[in-house]
C-alpha cells in the first residue's frame, strides 16, 4: 500500500514519464486523478457518446458488433450488455508464469495513463477503480504468455478488466486471494462494466509497455554499472588508462560512447602509471573497447525513452472517441510495433554488455590476462592450492548466462503470423519482445553479479594496490555481505546476494547522466 508515499503521480494532466511508472510499479509514488472539472467532464462526455451509439445506431464495433474476424456479426442492444463480461471471460487463457507485483504494477499503471486520454468510452469510476488497484496494491495476477501484440495485448488485460469486475485473481495484502474478496477487504465494488469498457481496457498495448518501463529502467543502470566494472577491471590488472582518452572520443563523438568513457576515466582518477611488465601497447577489445560497447546501449536509451512515453500517454484502444465531434474512430493504434522495435534493439545491446563483462571475466582469471593475478583467483597459498579451483566454475556459469542471453536476441517481431481467423494478419509480438528484453537484463545483471564478485577476489588478492575509489567502494559494499573466497566454496549465495545488490540499486557505481 503506498497511501502514505509522499510523491503523487497525476493521471490526467501532465504526460507520464518512465520514470513515473517504474515509481508506481515499486510502489515508491501514490497515483491520483486529475482534479479538475473539465478532465471529469471530459472522461463523462466519452461515456456518455458510446451510450447514445448503442441506444440509437448504428453498429459500433465491440459494442454491438462481435470482435475481430466477427465484427459482422451485429448484437442487438439488449444483449450488449453482455458483451464486456464475455469479452474478459473468453480472453481468460493467459500460460506460463506469472508476472510479479512490479510488473503487473507497472501494466496497471500505464493502461490508467493511456484511458486517461479521455479518448476510450469509459466512465470515470473505470479510471478510479484502476488508481484503487494501484494505491492499495490489489494487483492482478496476470500470466506471461499469449499476447502477439496486436490488437494489443488483449489476453494479459483481461486479467486487468476482470478484477475490476471482481473475477479471477489478485495478489493483496501479502496473499493471493479471489479478487472480488481482496475488493470487499478494501470496502470497493466490483464495477459492472458498460458497453466499450472491457475493450477498452484490454484492447492495448499497455502489457507490453509496462514491462518495456521496467526493462528500461533496469538498462539505464547497466550501462552505468558495466562502466563501473571496467573501471575496476582495469585497476586490478593494471589495464591502460590512455585507452579513455577524450581526445580518442572526440575523434567519433557518439554522445553515449564519450560519456561511457568519462565515466571510466574518472572512475580511473587517470594518472600516469608503470607500464604493463609483459611491455604490451594495448589492452584486449573488452577492456580498450568497452565504451565503445557500452556507448550503443547508452546512445539508443534516449530514443527507447521517447518511443516508450509516446506509448506510456497514447490512446491504444479501438476505436476512439472524438469528444469534440462526437465521432468515433476506427483503426489500430493497438499495434505494438513500436515497442516491440524497442524491446527487440533493448535485448541485443544488453546481451552484448553481458558478452563483455563475461569477457573482463575471463582476462581475471588467467594470469597470461590479468598481469598475474593467480589462475582462477585461487586464494590458496602452498601446495594445498592444487585442490582448489576458485573462480574456474564461476566462469564457466557466466559463459553459459552470456550465451543465452546471446540466443535470446532473435527479433521477435521477425515472427509475425496471420491470427484470429486471418483478421489479426500482421502483428507486432511487442510482449514477447520485452519479456525477452527482462529474461535478457536478468542474465546480463547475472553475468555483472560474477564478475563483480571475481573483482572483488581480484582486489583482495592485489590487497588494493593500484586501486583507486570506485573500485574500494565497491569493494566495500560487496564485502558488507559476501566474504572473500579463501577456498573451495559454493558460491550461488553470493551471486544472489549482489544481484540483490544491483537491483536495490545499492552499489556505488555512480550517477547516471543519461536523458
Amino acid at each position: 500500500m503506498v497511501s502514505g508515499s509522499s510523491r503523487t503521480v497525476v493521471f490526467g494532466g501532465a504526460p507520464l514519464a518512465v520514470e513515473d511508472v517504474a515509481a508506481l510499479a515499486h510502489g515508491t509514488a501514490r497515483p491520483v486523478l486529475e482534479a479538475s472539472l473539465a478532465f471529469r467532464a471530459r472522461i463523462e462526455k466519452g461515456a456518455s457518446i458510446v451510450a447514445e451509439r448503442v441506444r440509437r445506431g448504428p453498429p459500433l464495433y465491440g459494442v454491438t458488433t462481435g470482435f475481430g474476424a466477427s465484427s459482422g456479426t451485429e448484437v442487438p442492444a439488449g444483449l450488449a450488455e453482455a458483451l464486456p463480461l464475455n469479452l474478459l471471460r473468453y480472453h481468460g487463457c493467459g500460460t506460463g508464469a506469472i508476472l510479479g507485483e512490479v510488473e503487473s504494477a507497472a501494466i496497471v499503471a500505464v493502461r490508467l495513463a493511456s484511458l486517461s486520454r479521455g479518448l476510450s468510452g469509459v466512465r470515470p469510476v473505470v479510471l478510479e477503480r484502476l488508481r484503487d488497484l494501484l494505491a492499495l496494491r490489489i494487483l492482478p495476477r496476470i500470466p506471461s504468455e499469449g499476447s502477439v501484440g496486436a490488437s494489443g495485448d488483449l489476453t494479459p488485460l483481461s486479467y486487468v478488466a476482470a478484477v475490476i469486475a471482481g473475477e479471477r485473481e489478485v495478489t493483496a495484502f501479502g496473499d493471493v486471494m479471489p479478487a472480488a474478496g481482496a475488493l470487499a477487504r478494501a470496502g470497493l465494488e466490483p464495477v459492472a462494466l458498460a458497453p466499450k469498457e472491457s475493450l477498452a481496457l484490454m484492447n492495448g498495448s499497455s502489457a507490453m509497455t509496462g514491462l518495456a518501463c521496467l526493462a528500461y529502467a533496469r538498462a539505464r543502470r547497466l550501462v552505468r554499472l558495466g562502466a563501473s566494472l571496467t573501471a575496476m577491471a582495469v585497476d586490478v590488472i593494471g589495464g591502460q588508462p590512455g585507452h579513455f582518452d577524450a581526445r580518442i572520443f572526440a575523434a567519433k563523438p557518439h554522445p553515449g560512447q564519450e560519456t561511457c568513457a568519462r565515466w571510466i576515466r574518472e572512475d580511473i582518477e587517470c594518472g600516469p602509471r608503470p607500464a604493463p611488465a609483459d611491455g604490451r601497447t594495448q589492452d584486449r577489445y573488452s577492456i580498450r573497447c568497452a565504451p565503445h560497447v557500452l556507448g550503443v546501449l547508452a546512445d539508443f536509451l534516449p530514443f527507447a525513452r521517447g518511443v516508450l512515453e509516446v506509448e506510456v500517454n497514447g490512446a491504444s484502444d479501438n476505436p476512439l472517441v472524438d469528444v469534440e465531434t462526437g465521432e468515433v474512430l476506427h483503426g489500430g493504434n493497438f499495434y505494438g510495433g513500436h515497442v516491440a522495435f524497442v524491446m527487440d534493439s533493448m535485448k541485443a545491446a544488453v546481451a552484448s554488455v553481458a558478452e563483455l563483462l563475461e569477457r573482463q571475466l575471463v582476462q581475471l582469471c588467467s594470469p597470461r590476462t590479468s598481469g598475474g593475478l593467480p589462475e582462477n583467483l585461487v586464494a590458496v597459498k602452498g601446495p594445498a592450492r592444487a585442490a582448489h579451483h576458485g573462480f574456474k566454475a564461476m566462469e564457466i556459469a557466466a559463459s553459459a548466462l552470456t550465451a543465452e542471453a546471446l540466443k535470446a536476441t532473435m527479433p521477435a517481431a521477425a515472427f509475425s503470423r496471420s491470427t484470429e481467423g486471418h483478421n489479426q494478419d500482421k502483428v507486432s509480438m511487442g510482449s514477447i519482445a520485452a519479456r525477452d528484453a527482462l529474461r535478457v537484463l536478468d542474465l546480463a545483471e547475472t553475468v555483472a553479479a560474477i564478475h563483480l564478485l571475481a573483482l572483488c577476489q581480484a582486489f583482495d588478492l592485489r590487497q588494493g594496490r593500484g586501486c583507486h575509489g570506485r573500485a574500494r567502494a565497491l569493494h566495500l559494499a560487496v564485502r558488507a555481505h559476501v566474504s572473500m573466497n579463501v577456498a573451495d566454496r559454493r558460491q550461488d549465495g553470493d551471486i544472489e546476494r549482489v544481484i540483490a545488490l544491483i537491483r536495490a540499486d545499492a552499489l556505488p557505481v555512480g550517477e547516471i547522466e543519461l536523458p
